[in-house]
């Protein structure tokens, strides 16, 4: 049993590691592009509207949705790394 606390230990640090990271991307896309630099982006055209909007109503769902694939993809790969595998 003693064996497995420092794996363990291990896949949950990288586990935290890859979740704030996440985190992180979305917190700056959604808030950062979205709202904080809005005034900044409005010069910039994407689609008929300015990009600012655009992340505030689009870019922040597409991130979300990336982020989602980006976990997954990651975490089969901490899996098989920690042999935890399916």
């Amino acid at each position: 049993m003693a064996e497995e606390t420092p794996n363990a230990e291990a896949y949950w640090k990288a586990n935290l590691r890859l979740i704030t990271g996440c985190l992180v991307v979305w917190a700056a896309v959604s808030y950062g592009a979205a709202i904080l630099l809005r005034p900044l982006l409005a010069g910039i055209a994407v689609g008929g509207t300015d990009l600012g909007f655009w992340f505030a109503q689009q870019g922040s769902i597409l991130t979300f949705i990336g982020l989602i694939f980006f976990y997954a993809w990651k975490m089969n790969r901490l899996d098989k790394q920690f042999g935890l595998g399916e």
